[in-house]
């Protein structure tokens, strides 16, 4: 088994100059197209349980579909909790087999989400596994706006929370369709001068491709999360297979034909903020 937590790959992309995907999963398939995506590229890869994910099936099943593709492949698959809001849904992720949990209480004050944060960190490194908190509300596209991350708040949030990676708001928005929003690399900047944590990016969707590889080569981004460009490819392929032939009506063989446009959408993704590894 290649499982591993999210320190284990993001302490050696910290040190090489590069960064790892955190990939969104929503179902079996685009699980499996994304640890075979790795193990092509030979690259470590974050298996991400969002809200969404977690919606349609329970922690402890996604647990073991996580484990059970590590077992797959011989390079390193995080089993990663994105925006877990209770405790109690940590430790069920915990308890379920997971190795990283992401704790988001970036809309409560600073002393609650260190508070929170940091009992999240200590049931996590008590098992052995890792923990992400996030500092500074990330938005959503034509939803609610972000709020910048503060620098010296962070220096607080990570000396005090213990994570082992921390997500920050510098320009980034969930579910943003292109790649022309573009990063606040002077806030980015600042932040880095004050930690030593490796840093995250969610909706790395939206990151210019460019700015997603010089970061990750020059930077303190360690991870970026990669999900909408990629429900993008998967609906783009899946229109243009029920385009070609208006008869198909299966499940799996629409979807045998859709996991092979993902994998490789998926191994772009991953092999451009790695660039400066290979």
């Amino acid at each position: 088994m290649t499982l591993a937590t999210l320190k284990d790959v993001l302490q050696p992309a910290l040190n090489g100059g590069f960064a790892v995907g955190g990939l969104v999963t929503l179902g079996w398939e685009d699980m499996r197209a994304y640890v075979n995506a790795a193990e092509a590229e030979g690259l470590p890869v974050i298996l991400q349980a969002g809200p969404s994910c977690r919606a349609n099936t329970p922690l402890p099943i996604l647990g073991k579909m996580f484990r059970t593709l590590a077992e797959t492949v011989s390079v390193p698959v995080v089993a990663h909790l994105d925006h877990g809001y209770t405790f109690e849904e940590c430790q069920e992720a915990l308890d379920s087999g997971f190795t990283s949990l992401m704790y988001d209480g970036s809309r409560k004050p600073l002393a609650q989400n260190i508070d929170e944060t940091a009992r999240i960190a200590e049931i996590a490194h008590a098992a052995g596994i890792s923990c992400e908190g996030e500092i500074g509300f990330v938005g959503y596209s034509e939803g609610e706006n972000s709020l910048g991350t503060d620098p010296e708040e962070a220096a607080i949030f990570a000396r005090d929370s213990g994570v082992d990676a921390m997500a920050i708001s510098v320009g980034n928005v969930h579910l943003q369709q292109n790649h022309e929003g573009g990063l606040d690399e002077v806030r980015i900047r600042a932040i880095e001068a004050l930690t030593e944590v490796p840093l995250v990016i969610h909706g790395g969707s939206g990151v210019p491709l460019e700015q997603r590889q010089r970061l990750a080569r020059t930077s303190k981004v360690c991870k970026f999360n990669i999900g909408t460009e990629l429900r993008l490819g998967f609906g783009k392929s899946i229109r243009q297979i029920l385009a070609d032939d208006s008869e198909v009506f299966d499940r799996i063989q629409i979807l045998k034909q859709v996991e092979p446009d993902l994998q490789a959408a998926a191994q772009i993704a991953l092999r451009g903020i790695a660039a400066a590894k290979n």
